[in-house]
């Protein structure tokens, strides 16, 4: 089968490698154009483009989905498949073109979770179970048709990133068994149920901001469902401290939510119910510390406290 694959971030290349390993024709590699990143704006390549240039493939970035130059250049390849993992919204113009369809990887399963982050938000949300789906794209997004899906169990201590590498992995394997469906004819597709959809946005700066009037259970799951990245993050002397990691306690809070208790060098934080026991964490302009590190630096101060 000739394959076009779409995909920009890590989360994708372990669906690219398995289909280069079961020796399937990558016509193509679509990703997204090069961008400035960093502190010194070096121009940097996504991790797809990286894996497909280490694999001698051919490579598109478009701009524009739209424009008359890509959507030729993709009708001359004649597809027979476009796999999408982690990329950007197909205009129909481009996910018609292959004889046997395009279809999506979703890090959620469909109906659930519908949207940019569901990972985060299966995490922030206290979901004990998540998978992943392939469905046939149509118009509107993370709607179409499912094809396969794959549960896995989320683990208390999941953060975020450990469940981003399980579902890569899990992915790949779909993506493959997909694929395989779709190749001998036996792909069987089912609709899903609307009634069931729940949103998954995209996550912004302004939605990391943590809210210690919470129950510790809530604030325990919203920090590792942004770690590592976006990352959740609080206030301490007027500056940003950003939190990777915490710990429920037994211990009943004893304060206003959002102060600080330091006690066996260990660091809490009182909230709506229990106190937090944070294990990481990086003050604005400073490395990533531990807690006992962050409490050697405060000098023995007194009522403190994150807000």
């Amino acid at each position: 089968m000739n394959i076009v694959f779409m995909g920009t971030p890590k989360f994708a290349v372990p669906s690219l490698e398995i289909l280069i390993k079961n020796n399937y024709n990558i016509s193509t590699v679509v990703t997204q154009p090069d961008r400035p990143a960093g502190r010194g704006l070096q121009i940097q390549f996504s991790e797809v483009k990286k894996f497909a240039i280490l694999r001698k493939l051919p490579i598109l970035q478009p701009e524009d989905l739209k424009s008359e130059d890509f959507i030729d250049t993709i009708k001359k390849l004649e597809p027979d498949l476009i796999i999408v993992v982690a990329y950007r919204i197909l205009p129909p113009e481009v996910f018609t073109i292959p004889k046997k369809g395009s279809f999506n990887l979703h890090a959620s399963l469909l109906p659930k979770y519908r949207g940019a982050a569901p990972i985060n938000w299966a995490i922030i949300n206290g979901e004990t179970e998540t998978g992943v789906t392939t469905f046939f794209l149509e118009e509107k997004v993370d709607t179409g048709n499912i094809i396969l899906q794959k549960k896995i169990n989320i683990d208390f201590e999941d953060t975020a990133g450990t469940l981003h590498d399980k579902l890569s992995l899990l992915g790949a394997e779909t993506v493959l068994e997909t694929v395989r469906l779709i190749e001998t004819g036996n792909v069987k597709t089912y609709k899903q149920n609307d009634t069931l959809a729940t949103l998954a946005p995209k996550i912004y700066k302004d939605d990391c901001k943590i809210n210690w009037d919470k129950n510790a259970i809530d604030i325990y799951n919203f920090i590792r469902g942004l770690s590592p990245t976006p990352c959740s993050y609080t206030y301490f002397d007027n500056k940003q401290l950003k939190i990777y990691s915490s710990k429920v306690t037994n211990r009943k809070s004893i304060a206003n939510a959002g102060s600080i208790i330091i006690e066996n060098r260990n660091l809490y934080v009182n909230t709506k119910d229990f106190q937090l026991q944070i294990l990481e964490l990086q003050l604005e302009g400073k490395r990533k510390l531990s807690a006992i590190d962050f409490i050697n630096g405060l000098n023995k101060r007194n009522n403190l406290k994150f807000s």
